[in-house]
């Protein structure tokens, strides 16, 4: 995953596509815009991909050289990897953007509204050179939902995967090294302290070395928000349910939009953090290291683990194929013994399965029908799947039946998950995975599900009309999303400096009200009356 996505986000921190042997009659277009781009000399652009840090130059994707070529377009892409926000900031302020940016909400409403006229509205576009996004809004009318503004216009379009589960993370411990230490598995916090001191204190791993043991580790906490794979999903300890991360910290619960960088629990929570962080039980560079290296470490050294607890979206994907058998998922804990708190959960399904703002075109693009083309070819379903998990031949088997399975990765050594973002673009892709698509997926996928059992009680038993904030379908207006993005902006700011600052030296009871003062100061409280009035209004029409 990516995902998340980690700043949802994600992350959370976080799946792609590949052009499909098809003919017209199989791929909408293709047809056409093979003859098109045959003889007649290519249309060229010039497009923004937001990558994940480990996937491959664009130029080795088969899949997308052969949609650029049926589409007639030659694409300059920009590939981009790290800092995205930054690079955004300047590049709309320059007013100069290229033709397409393709990436996961790269380009927010928030963004369309504050700079207005920069983005092509795509109705007409659509009706024109895109039935296959036409068709994915028939099929799926939640997608339209998620694309279509407050006036109506379409400027951004989203996705659908499909296949994902309810969450993006689940949580992970070193079942033989509690077995090694005749350890019982952790249900609450005081347990799990108890566990990751004996981590830490008694050579775990077994190799002779009582200090090379990573007790608790969590992805990159980045400064805009939180996402996947994360500690703040021990908030569900105290029955706080988040939605696809609360990057932000809103959440919904019983109906009420609120903010958990104000709550008492978060508060709780991090001072739980605190006295693991003084203990020496967090990886000491957890708030430094980059996603790959949060990776990296968790894989260990041959048969020897690192890392004892953790949150990931798969095990081989979080501990890589020699390490991953060690591991088991394990339930939410519950805050203390005594508590009387439902446990909750983060629930994602629709970060997962759906996503907004795919990709976005210029307002200025010159061959605006080109650029269509070659948007509605990552709409095929046939390359949707590739987009997602890489090239028929390499990545996809072609069954001849009208039926394809996901390949396991060519290096053996390879886990499936790694594999897919490393040869394609993965989650970050615009796609539509139809419902009758007929796809075996790979060993990762098919696991995955098993590893959420644990987790399913807590999910299942989250009220999905109250306690589950439906983010990507609401649309602000242009005056409140400007109002609300200057909030969030200083709030994080604020918020995120805290929480490492809290967790590494104190000072979360002394500073506490203080805080809570300056994020009421900034204007917390206008954005939830805001964010609560557009909730109203979608619930009582869903």
């Amino acid at each position: 995953m990516r995902k998340a996505f980690s700043t949802l986000l994600a992350i959370s921190l976080g799946a792609g596509l590949l052009a499909g042997c098809s003919d017209s009659n199989e791929s909408g277009t293709a047809g056409t815009a093979a003859a098109e781009g045959g003889g007649a000399s290519k249309v060229k652009l010039k497009a923004i991909m937001l990558k994940h840090p480990l996937t491959q130059e664009l130029a080795k994707m088969q899949w997308l050289q052969e949609a650029q070529q049926r589409a007639g377009v030659e694409i300059e892409w920009q590939e981009v990897t790290a800092d995205w926000p930054q690079k955004k900031g300047a590049l709309l302020a320059s007013g100069d953007i290229p033709d397409l940016i393709i990436g996961p909400n790269a380009i927010t409403d928030a963004d369309m509204a504050q700079f207005n006229g920069l983005f092509q509205e795509l109705t007409g576009l659509i009706d024109k050179n895109a039935p296959n996004v036409k068709k994915m809004f028939e099929e799926k009318p939640e997608t339209k939902v998620i694309a279509t503004q407050t006036d109506g216009k379409v400027y951004g379009l989203p996705k659908y995967q499909r296949y994902w589960p309810a969450t993006a993370t689940r949580q992970f411990i070193n079942k033989q090294w509690l077995d090694q230490l005749g350890l019982k598995m952790p249900t609450t916090w005081d347990e799990l302290y108890a566990v990751l001191l004996a981590f830490k204190e008694q050579d775990a791993n077994g190799n002779g070395d009582k200090n090379d043991e990573i007790p608790m580790d969590f992805s990159p906490v980045g400064t805009t928000g939180f996402g996947f794979f994360q500690p703040t999903v021990l908030l569900g300890s105290m029955g706080l349910t988040l939605t696809d991360a609360s990057g932000q910290g809103y959440f919904a619960e019983d109906g009420k939009v609120k903010n958990f960088l104000v709550d008492e629990r978060y508060k709780q929570l991090v001072a739980f953090l605190n006295k693991c962080w003084a203990a020496g039980l967090i990886n000491p560079e957890a708030f430094t290291q980059d996603y790959s290296k949060f990776q990296s470490v968790a894989r260990g050294s041959g048969d020897k683990a690192k890392v004892g607890f953790s949150w990931g979206w798969e095990v081989t994907d979080r501990f890589g194929n020699t390490l991953a058998p060690q591991y088991a998922s394990m339930a939410p804990l519950k805050v203390s013994a005594d508590s009387n708190a439902q446990v909750s959960w983060d629930y994602t399904y629709n970060a997962l399965n759906y996503g907004v703002n795919m990709v976005t075109m210029s307002s200025q693009t010159k061959n605006k029908d080109a650029a269509m083309k070659f948007i509605n070819e990552l709409y095929d379903p046939k390359v949707s799947m590739q987009v997602l998990f890489g090239s028929l031949g390499t990545n996809i088997k072609d069954n001849g039946d009208g039926s394809y399975a996901v390949l396991p990765p060519s290096d053996p050594n390879m886990d499936p998950g790694t594999w897919k973002w490393t040869t394609t673009w993965a989650d970050n892709g615009p796609m539509y995975i139809a419902d009758s698509l007929k796809l075996i997926l790979g060993t990762d996928m098919q696991t995955v599900a098993k590893q959420t059992e644990p987790l399913m009680d807590a999910i299942n038993k989250i009220d999905k009309k109250k306690s589950v904030l439906p983010a990507m379908f609401v649309k602000y207006s242009k005056d409140d999303y400007n109002a609300m993005s200057l909030v969030n902006t200083n709030m994080m700011n604020l918020a995120m400096a805290k929480f490492s600052q809290w967790v590494t030296k104190g000072g979360v009871d002394k500073e506490w009200d203080a805080y809570v003062k300056e994020v009421g100061r900034i204007g917390l409280d206008n954005n939830l009356n805001i964010m609560q009035k557009y909730y109203d209004e979608y619930m009582s029409k869903h």
